[in-house]
């Protein structure tokens, strides 16, 4: 999956606030009972689980057997975490673990190319591993498109084809909607298992799925104990929906291409759109000329732009600016997803925009193309 749509699952555990434990969480044991095809005997098998820090820690391994089998084990502590297997360093995959299960594990011992070919894995024995085959077939498959929009984009962009670009973005708009309908139909099925805080957190977007997003958190809050990461999830959705259209934006200063401190109420007295954008994000890149002719028609008449990027990199987040005529305000922690400025805004995927009136307060999110210069023109006027 390319990185406009943010993949790790572990932000779910970025933000944890403090909760009245109800109840003790008891660590629950799990077992992995594997069998590789394209597998050697003696090769080894890990299991490890990330850290909030990014790190990772090993917590078992195994060899293969003569006839490709394998056995691990491990205890989950929080009642839902993500753990890694990898196969003699050639095939990773997730694992999705509440405790208590035993997993069977099919795989083929080899790596997954970028078109998706090689990697298969099957996983039995939990819910989480059947919804989650069905999330990652629905991703490969956008993924897929994907790929080959940012080459036809590339193409298009260094022969200057406006028409073909159009037909590229409506193209990546048509397949997204079709993509997180489907997403949106399995949530319900999934309950509060980790599979439902795993695809509501990466792929639903508060503005479009807030009730979902609620229900969600409040199914999850009345679960004894709270699994950890649910508690995360809930405190990200009451974030959420404090930052829905009416309420005013929080403010945020950050430091400019130049180095210079930016604050956002600075521009407090004309409409104001923040866009969460980066340099290796496809779509943004698609979207920035239509940004740029917005800016051009109504920045003389009380517009502005305030453009926060999640690029970790300082030279290719300006280079972009350069090389897309962005000639507006712009802000940076370069610290990509871990930003706490799209954090406190509840951003999980780019692009993504916040309209605030004159006062800071938000007027209307995720505005682009065609819908922003309709309410653009409502608000200000046709140049």
């Amino acid at each position: 999956m390319k990185e406009f749509i943010k993949q790790s699952a572990l932000v779910l555990g970025g933000a944890l606030l403090s909760f009245n434990v109800l109840a003790q969480i008891e660590p629950k044991g799990f077992t992995i009972n594997g069998k590789v095809k394209n597998g050697s005997k003696g090769e080894k098998v890990i299991l490890s689980q990330s850290t909030a820090a990014g790190s990772s820690v090993k917590l078992d391994s195994a060899q293969i057997g003569a006839d490709g089998s394998f056995t691990l084990k491990g205890i989950e502590k929080d009642r839902g975490s993500f753990f890694t297997v990898n196969i003699a360093d050639r095939q990773k995959f997730p694992l999705l673990v509440e405790g208590g299960e035993t997993f069977q594990v099919a795989a083929d011992g080899t790596p997954r190319d970028e078109k998706g070919n090689g990697g298969k894995v099957s996983v039995t024995g939990s819910k989480n591993m059947e919804y989650y085959a069905k999330v990652d077939q629905l991703m490969q498959a956008f993924s897929a498109k994907v790929t080959t929009w940012n080459e036809q984009y590339a193409a298009a962009e260094e022969k200057k084809d406006s028409k073909k670009i159009a037909e590229i973005q409506q193209a990546y708009q048509a397949a997204e909607k079709e993509r997180v309908t489907a997403l949106r139909q399995l949530i319900p099925e999934m309950g509060t298992s980790l599979i439902a805080l795993f695809s509501a957190n990466n792929f639903l977007t508060p503005e479009n799925d807030l009730d979902i997003l609620k229900k969600l958190a409040d199914d999850y809050s009345k679960v004894d104990p709270v699994p950890t990461l649910a508690k995360g999830f809930i405190g990200s959705v009451k974030r959420m929906a404090g930052l829905a259209v009416g309420e005013m934006a929080p403010d945020f200063t950050l430091n400019s291409p130049d180095g210079k401190p930016v604050a956002l109420s600075s521009l407090r007295g004309k409409y104001v759109l923040i866009d969460f954008w980066a340099s290796w994000c496809g779509p943004c890149r698609m979207e920035n000329p239509n940004v740029v002719r917005m800016y051009g028609k109504f920045k003389d008449k009380g517009f502005d732009i305030y453009g926060v990027s999640l690029d970790d990199n300082e030279k290719a987040w300006k280079t972009a600016i350069e090389r897309d005529k962005l000639s507006w305000l712009h802000g940076s922690e370069l610290k990509k997803w871990n930003s706490g400025v799209a954090q406190t805004y509840g951003v999980n995927a780019i692009p993504a925009t916040f309209l605030l009136d004159k006062e800071g307060k938000i007027i209307a999110k995720n505005l682009r193309g065609a819908a922003l210069e309709t309410k653009l023109t409502e608000l200000l006027g046709a140049q």
